[in-house]
């Protein structure tokens, strides 16, 4: 039988999960009266537990903020060891709108035709409306990628094409090369998407050793691309006003800032209470023990 987009998403979704992610997922779900949780990010390729577990959690209802997704991080103890997340709130309506790209937005859908998983449902009908709404983020990004991409060429040609020109459109600093690395870690992933994807969004391509070639109506291919424009020129406000939110709504932020600096440089900061509900006003008092430990260090 013939491997359909549909088929190969509920593949990917269903990828066995640790179980102290499955029960975390599960508790993020539950507390907020989410309908799904997934997972993505290098933690679920490597099986991981150590750095940030990356979450996204998808609410009933219309979505409340005109801003999305609530950014927040959480740390739970878990046999013995500390559990750190990252987690993603917004309402799964506005979550599949995205990924269909009926929003200007380009994150949802190139971060979502990336690998995740379904780490918690609340039912089987919640379930099918995210696998929909990862199958509808492959079709957009397939869409995109037939326009950006070359005239003809390997599938690995047009992701590239399409993550290049997502990173300039955003307000994101990537290291050269970073789609090659996406590329390169998710083989197995991309292996054969981008032809399920076209085929599922009704893109006409050829083949002709072993490369492909997207024939698009005239029509199509220049909707496509003014499409692209206006997200293009709104890519980089829309990303600025979600750092902006973010510095006054990221839960936790000083709890993960302290983390990752301890990471990073071994200096322990001691998250107060004043610095845990008011992390700008406490950055310059941080900053201050942060160049004296630096110093005692040297």
């Amino acid at each position: 039988m013939t491997q359909t987009l549909r088929t190969r998403v509920g593949e990917t979704l269903s990828l066995p999960l640790r179980p102290e992610v499955q029960a975390y997922a599960q508790r993020l779900g539950e507390e907020a009266g989410a309908l799904s949780v997934l997972f993505y990010g290098s933690n679920l390729r490597t099986g991981s537990l150590e750095g940030v577990l990356d979450f996204y959690v998808l609410l009933p209802g219309p979505q409340r903020e005109r801003v999305w997704p609530r950014v927040s991080y959480r740390e739970w103890p878990s046999e013995g060891e500390t559990l750190r997340a990252k987690i993603a709130t917004m309402s799964l309506a506005k979550f599949s709108e995205a990924a269909a790209g009926q929003s200007r937005d380009t994150t949802i859908w190139t971060r979502f035709v990336q690998p995740s998983a379904l780490a918690w449902s609340r039912d089987g009908d919640a379930a099918e409306k995210v696998t929909e709404a990862i199958m509808q983020a492959a079709c957009t990004a397939s869409r995109f990628a037939a326009v950006l991409g070359p005239e003809a060429g390997k599938a690995e040609d047009f992701w590239r094409a399409l993550f290049q020109a997502t990173y300039r459109a955003e307000f994101r600093v990537e290291k050269p090369g970073r789609e090659d690395s996406i590329l390169t870690v998710n083989a197995s992933h991309f292996d054969g998407l981008l032809p399920l994807a076209w085929e599922a969004a009704g893109i006409p391509f050829g083949r002709t050793n072993g490369q492909l070639e997207p024939d698009l109506p005239a029509q199509t291919e220049t909707d496509l691309r003014a499409r692209w424009k206006r997200r293009e020129r709104l890519g980089k406000p829309l990303n600025i006003l979600r750092l902006a939110k973010a510095t006054t709504t990221f839960e936790g932020a000083a709890r993960y800032g302290a983390w990752k600096l301890e990471r990073h440089t071994g200096i322990a900061l001691e998250v107060t209470p004043f610095r845990e509900r008011h992390p700008l006003l406490a950055m310059p008092g941080a900053a201050w023990e942060l160049w004296r430990a630096r110093r005692a260090q040297r």
